[in-house]
């Protein structure tokens, strides 16, 4: 199974993580900012990352689908071990919208940080503002962490007490976070911070972060 993108994309990061939970392996294929050509083209006809194909997987066709919630949707149906999508009805419904609040609402917030302060000044070598990026640090963020902070439960996890899309969702962006060098203050969030660093530190997530860092270090 292929997956288009580049991980520096919180959402491709969720991906391989997700199935690295699940022990699978994923082969990730560059993808983005022009690159992927046309089996990138017909796995996202949009041209968003991630991009995902299973050969052979639709009556000898290859399956393709785009968007991390559909590709995760994908991977737990196909591959319902380890469960990472609760099927009780309350814990299935607080994942999902555990998934919905970093996709929409967390990114969106740590997008404004990331762009303005790695991926368009260093990265891209393009304009950036500032002044965007400090008022999304600043103002919009910390009520996202107090939020964090008041609902991460004593076990470490959001759902069930064990794993699950949930956390890996939440935490993806934290990364992009980090490479922004921005970093949660642990006196004002300890939970979150706590949580976090307790996520990432993950098997599921280590090689990815630390071949980001490396990649991040050459663009310092």
């Amino acid at each position: 199974m292929i997956v288009y993108g580049s991980t520096i994309s919180p959402f491709v990061r969720k991906v391989m993580a997700f199935a690295a939970e699940k022990g699978l392996t994923l082969t990730l294929e560059p993808a983005g900012l022009g690159r992927g050509g046309p089996a990138f083209s017909e796995a996202s006809p949009f041209g968003k990352i991630p991009g995902f194909r299973d050969p052979g997987a639709d009556h000898g066709a290859d399956f393709c689908i785009s968007d991390s919630t559909a590709i995760c949707a994908y991977l737990e149906a196909k591959f319902p071990e380890a469960n990472l999508i609760p099927k009780a009805p309350i814990a299935h419904a607080r994942t999902i919208w555990f998934e919905e609040f970093a996709d929409s609402i967390f990114f969106a917030v740590a997008a404004k940080i990331f762009s303005n302060r790695f991926l368009l000044p260093k990265m891209l070598k393009r304009p950036f503002d500032e002044a965007i990026a400090a008022n999304a640090a600043d103002v919009e963020l910390p009520p996202l962490l107090d939020y964090l902070e008041g609902v991460i439960p004593a076990s470490g996890f959001l759902v069930e007490d064990r794993i699950t899309l949930a956390d890996i969702s939440v935490c993806s962006p934290f990364v992009n976070l980090d490479h922004a060098n921005l970093v949660i203050d642990p006196a004002r969030w300890p939970k979150t911070a706590a949580y976090v660093d307790a996520i990432l530190a993950r098997p599921s997530f280590t090689p990815i972060v630390t071949a980001e860092k490396a990649l991040v270090a050459t663009f310092a």
